[in-house]
């Protein structure tokens, strides 16, 4: 199995997280932390990660998932589907 990450836009976000399989994850790049976002079976969880500070949060529904990332996202970052 080979690695393959692709650029996505916040357009395609919501619809991203809608179908997130639990293999597959969302990395967005902002300029002072990275966010990292995976589900299991039952919920959502949000990795905040700056330099040696790392939390998790976690979420039930794509709603608490997205107005959580709305504070927490650049205008210039950049979405990972992996």
């Amino acid at each position: 199995m080979t690695y393959q990450e692709r650029e996505i836009s916040k357009n395609q976000l919501e619809k991203l997280l809608q179908t997130l399989d639990l293999d597959e994850g969302i990395r967005i790049e902002n300029k002072l932390n990275m966010i990292f976002i995976n589900r299991s079976a039952k919920r959502y969880c949000v990795n905040l990660s700056s330099q040696s500070n790392e939390e998790f949060f976690y979420h039930n529904s794509v709603k608490e998932v997205l107005d959580f990332l709305n504070e927490r996202i650049d205008q210039a970052s950049k979405i990972f589907s992996y």
